[in-house]
This record gives C-alpha cells, sequence and structure tokens, in this order.
C-alpha cells in the first residue's frame, strides 16, 4: 500500500472515530486499524528518510550528492 493510500484512510477512520457515531465494536476494529496504517506510513517515512540525498557544492562549485544528515 502506498504512503498516500493509508494515510487517506488514516485520515478517514480519525475522521470516523472524532465524529462519534461509530459503535463501539467497530470503534475498535478501526482504531486498531488505524494504528496499524500509522506504523506502516511512519515505516514508508523512514524508508524515504533513508533515500534522501543532498545536493552540495564542493571546493571547485560542482555539485554532488551526499547523504542527508536526517538523524
Amino acid at each position: 500500500m502506498s504512503f498516500e493510500a493509508a494515510l487517506a484512510e488514516l485520515e478517514n477512520i480519525v475522521q470516523q472515530l472524532e465524529s462519534g457515531d461509530v459503535e463501539l465494536e467497530k470503534s475498535i476494529a478501526i482504531y486498531e486499524r488505524g494504528a496499524a496504517l500509522k506504523a506502516h506510513c511512519e515505516a514508508k517515512l523512514r524508508e524515504a528518510e533513508l533515500k534522501v540525498e543532498k545536493i552540495v557544492l564542493d571546493d571547485k562549485g560542482q555539485a554532488r550528492a551526499e547523504d542527508a544528515d536526517l538523524g
């Protein structure tokens, strides 16, 4: 599942829970689904962070890629 699809589903779950119109059993089930989606989104973000590179100029003015210092 893509990050965007997971985030959209998670936002939908939050809206349902905030509305207060969901029965208790269903609230528990969608809360658990939301927790799983949150973990999935966090994992996708970590993967993306590891792939990010920053562009820097060396002392000759030439551009080069370097691992981003995200941690």
